[in-house]
């Protein structure tokens, strides 16, 4: 113990939880943010303390502790999961690594937050949840990172969906668009292939949009037909790990082995229909996530770009008044929002992660199971693999297998 945490253990501060993480780019610098902010905003059980961060470029991790705030660095993320002042590990690498780090974790005693989706494939996901369940026997608990979950406004539609607001469900819509991808000289980095990235567009945003509609609903799906396209087979090779996007000068290509878009409709357990766009090769569209929907007595729709709102449609109101409303979602009422700003003062992408860390901080010390679990992250897995299966087949109907209590589903 240091002379300072012992000096806090004195006051009768809360004690602190050693945060490990393994990645630092876009991922890292988002959980970082969580990280470092939650026990500022939020009165929480432990403290939060980032303990070291992980990558394999010394000089980029170092420079990324020194900006973000974290007091080791770290090459090897072997010796990251040894070390003693971490009690968690946050996995944030691409997704080939994320079953060999988070097995890892958890069998050496440590908290595992994984970033979406789970794993690469579904026998990677089984294989993490096998290991989450073993490790919850311990006391160790696991989570996956949906952070869309945290939204407040999306956290409230969930509430009035529970509450039966809508009524039987019918129809889900939701996509999830990006531009990225458009210009073809865009370079060849990890995200495209499939090796290191599992899929493209499908598991890079339509693990996000498959997991809302589930959560929002509280229904898996079980079916899906779909189809998916790579509209650019070649990109110019990336020159060097540490090259971020620059491509190489000499015109080298290497072929995409992920899709670029996926588009593919659904049915829940309870018959409802859904369907799903996901693309990075939507011109003009930056991050825009969009869902609606629709049940016997009324609507919601959700738009990520107007993140603090909420439309709301109450069908049972008479004709000539009903319609549309905005709900303007910062009353201290709703979720997550009696620690931040007075009403109408808006949040951002970033605070998502911020809820993330506080869910996770209170149910390590409550003991209690935190969600999304891993079993919920091998549901979305099953899912994309469904959907990568139909669209070979060319938008073949493919059922969804489902969790059963051997995958820790509740019984």
């Amino acid at each position: 113990m240091t002379p300072t945490e012992a000096s806090e253990k004195e006051a009768g501060a809360p004690p602190t939880l050693g945060i490990g993480m393994v990645g630092y780019a876009f991922m890292g610098a988002a959980h970082s943010q969580g990280w470092r902010t939650a026990g500022h905003v939020f009165d929480l059980p432990a403290r939060p303390v980032l303990a070291a961060i992980c990558g394999r470029d010394e000089s980029a991790v170092r420079a990324a502790a020194a900006k973000h705030g974290w007091a080791a660095a770290e090459t090897d993320w072997r010796r990251l999961i040894e070390r003693d002042d971490v009690q968690v590990v946050d996995v944030c690498t691409p997704g080939d690594s994320h079953a060999e780090i988070a097995i890892a974790a958890l069998e050496a005693g440590k908290h595992v937050l994984c970033e979406k989706p789970l794993a690469n494939s579904v026998a990677e996901a089984e294989a993490m949840v096998r290991a989450a369940e073993a490790a919850r026997a311990r006391g160790q608990l696991a989570m996956v990172g949906f952070n869309y979950r945290r939204v407040p406004a999306v956290s409230y539609a969930r509430k009035l969906i529970e509450e039966g607001r809508l009524g039987t469900l019918r129809h889900v819509r939701v996509t999830y668009l990006q531009d990225w991808l458009v210009d073809p000289a865009f370079p060849l980095t990890w995200r495209l292939k499939r090796e290191q990235a599992g899929s493209g567009a499908l598991g890079d945003l339509g693990a996000h949009i498959i997991d809302l509609a589930q959560f929002l609903t509280g229904e898996p799906l079980v079916g899906v037909s779909a189809l998916a396209e790579t509209f650019v087979k070649e990109r110019p090779l990336v020159s060097g790990v540490s090259a971020g996007l620059s491509a190489t000068g000499g015109g080298e290509l290497g072929p995409v082995t992920v899709d670029d878009a996926a588009v593919f409709t659904g049915r829940l357990a309870s018959g409802a229909l859904a369907s799903f766009e996901a693309s990075r090769m939507a011109a003009g569209r930056k991050n825009a996530l969009h869902l609606e929907i629709n049940g016997e007595l009324g609507s919601l729709a959700f738009d990520l770009e107007r993140l603090n709102e909420l439309s709301f449609h109450d069908h049972t109101e008479p004709a000539p008044s009903s319609g549309f409303r905005r709900i303007l979602v910062t009353e201290p009422e709703h979720p997550y929002l009696d620690a931040w700003w007075p009403p109408g003062h808006a949040l951002g992408y970033e605070h998502t992660f911020v809820h993330q860390a506080r869910d996770l901080v209170e149910a390590v010390a409550a003991g209690t199971d935190p969600v999304p679990s891993f079993a919920d992250g091998l549901q979305v897995q099953r899912v994309l693999a469904a959907v990568e299966d139909s669209a070979a087949k060319n938008a073949v109907y493919t059922p969804v297998p489902q969790l059963s209590e051997s995958d820790g589903a509740s019984a």
